[in-house]
């Protein structure tokens, strides 16, 4: 079982084989829970990996169908430039515009609404960003957790408490949700693999269907090294999610397909970070080593760098546990230490029943159950802590 959850659930018709218009549509962006919080970092990443607290990790990098949706809500004008040209003159682009200023509006291109937006700054996913922790209104992409000013990033205000926000991962949090496993759950023995793909191995290049599904689907497979041909390109983007892989949080993509902008910086000079590789990555002549994948590399550019090969994924806070699981015995009555005592006999290898499933069980969310960490996210609520 893989613990789901959603921000601003709301369907999101496939748009896949056709250019379709999706002007009223909600995005829903779907999140896995990073559990192991206080975690050491990687060794081979310089200490980066380490995060302290439980977080969420988008599941799929965003697809030109959200991205779309997002520009129909709020760049009519655009003033902002949230559109790039190359979107829909590009080959690997995937959204066109029609209109004039005032009255722009956004369609898919076929065959791309479930491939990786690209062509997107580092402003251009901060302002979604802020739109989706503001409830997806016209006017609420200048502020949320990003206060911008043009191209100038005034402030960031995470929240870790507020489950709404939506944000950009850190060096860190990139690197713990798509390279680390605990060993004494089946992870390395320094809890940190070397790729995304839960190995130490160089991925299996992807190839690609004539419509961009990964033809060659398998615990290994990453769209690197222009392996997916289609479109009449030598290496395209391919749907999300199609590679048949995750990390052990269940992201993924978090290797190939699109670089990611991450929340960092660095040299003092204002840029910012690009991790995860791309679907050019290629080689290096240690044929285990892959210029671009290793969670050690980060492209620091400008910010207001808008390429074919970076793209977006989001994180958010960890969602509290949910209230009618606290009522841990179905007594009515939670939480109370009677709750407490069937968790905990649970814990220690007792059965799920009766009164509890075993996906109660999974206090925190993060498909890992029973575990301390259930117990932690049990405790918080019985000493006072809020519950959803």
């Amino acid at each position: 079982m893989l613990a789901r959850s959603l921000i601003n659930v709301a369907p999101l018709a496939a748009v896949t084989a056709l250019g379709a218009s999706i002007a009223s549509a909600q995005v829903t962006i779907e999140f896995r829970t990073v559990g192991n919080a206080g975690n050491a970092g990687d060794p081979n990443a310089f200490g980066r990996g380490a995060v302290a607290y439980e977080y969420r990790i988008g599941a799929f990098e965003v697809t030109n169908a959200q991205y779309a949706a997002f520009l129909n809500a709020v760049a009519a004008s655009d003033p902002n430039g949230l559109f790039n040209a190359n979107m829909g003159s590009d080959p690997r682009g995937g959204i066109a515009r029609s209109g004039t200023a005032g009255s722009f509006t956004y369609a898919v291109r076929p065959n791309m609404g479930n491939k990786p937006v690209c062509f997107v700054s580092f402003f251009d996913a901060a302002r979604m960003a802020n739109w989706l922790t503001n409830g997806q209104g016209s006017g609420s992409t200048e502020s949320g957790v990003y206060t911008l000013n043009g191209n100038t990033l005034v402030a960031i205000t995470r929240n870790l408490a507020n489950p709404n926000q939506v944000f950009l991962p850190t060096e860190s949090e990139f690197i713990k949700a798509g390279y680390h496993q605990p060993a004494n759950q089946g992870g390395d023995t320094d809890n940190f693999w070397r790729f995304a793909t839960r190995s130490n191995n160089s991925p299996t290049v992807a190839s690609s269907t004539a419509t961009g599904d990964i033809a060659n689907p398998g615990p290994t497979t990453v769209n690197y090294n222009s392996g997916a041909d289609w479109n009449g390109q030598n290496g395209n983007f391919t749907t999300v999610g199609s590679a048949g892989n995750s990390s052990f949080y269940g992201a993924f993509d978090m290797n190939g397909n699109v670089r990611e902008w991450i929340q960092d910086t660095a040299f003092n000079q204002g840029f910012r970070g690009q991790m995860g590789g791309d679907l050019f990555s290629g080689f290096n002549p240690n044929p285990n080593s892959v210029f671009g994948l290793d969670p050690a590399f980060v492209n620091y550019t400008v910010p207001t760098t808008e390429g074919v090969d970076v793209g977006i994924r989001f994180a958010s806070p960890a969602l509290p546990p949910a209230c009618d699981v606290i009522d841990f015995n179905a007594d009515g009555l939670f939480p109370d230490d009677t709750d407490l005592l069937d968790f905990l006999s649970v814990l220690a290898g007792g059965s799920c029943s009766p009164g509890n499933t075993c996906n109660d069980i999974d206090f925190n969310n993060d498909a890992l159950f029973p575990d301390d960490e259930d117990l932690i996210a049990f405790l918080r609520v019985l000493a006072g802590g809020n519950c959803r």
